[in-house]
């Protein structure tokens, strides 16, 4: 008896996928249950600091030609057990998240995400994976950035 290797076009997404969520929605993608060791293998801790957001190195994105890249680390990102070591770059932001998970993390990962179902499935040897996106964290942190926004456009 020979096993199925799975592959990442066994990846499919039914419309089961969306009970629970609050429909229509527009909301990103906001994943928590990806936890971030530096090299060494200790949880990094400044990644609850305002000041330290990391993305992906070579992830080509419109929104880091406007911020102060601090330098590169090396993190180990565990995905439901799956570990990755990811060379990340720290910059200067004020944004409502710690990580961006960009193409080079998803493509290695070989995840499909789907923000209509607020859910990351990936393959390993065995199963298909899977990570659910945190709905209410998205719409709070919408919430705080408009009202934020709106402020600033006040006091200009």
């Amino acid at each position: 008896m020979h096993s199925k290797r799975l592959r990442e076009d066994d990846i499919t997404f039914m419309e089961e996928d969306a009970d629970g969520l609050l429909l229509p929605h527009n909301d990103a993608l906001w994943i928590q249950e990806v936890q971030l060791l530096s090299y060494n293998g200790e949880y990094w801790s400044k990644l609850n600091s305002p000041e330290a957001l990391f993305w992906p190195q070579n992830s080509s994105s419109d929104s880091t030609s406007s911020v102060t890249t601090r330098g590169e680390i090396l993190l180990l990102t565990n995905a439901e057990g799956v570990m990755k070591t990811t060379l990340f770059e720290a910059v200067d932001g004020d944004m409502g998240h710690n990580i961006i998970l960009g193409r080079p993390w998803l493509h290695e990962m070989k995840v499909v995400p789907l923000t209509y179902h607020q859910l990351l499935k990936f393959p390993t040897s065995e199963v298909i994976k899977q990570i659910r996106g945190d709905q209410p964290a998205t719409r709070e942190m919408n919430t705080i950035l408009v009202s934020s926004s709106k402020g600033k456009k006040h006091m200009a």
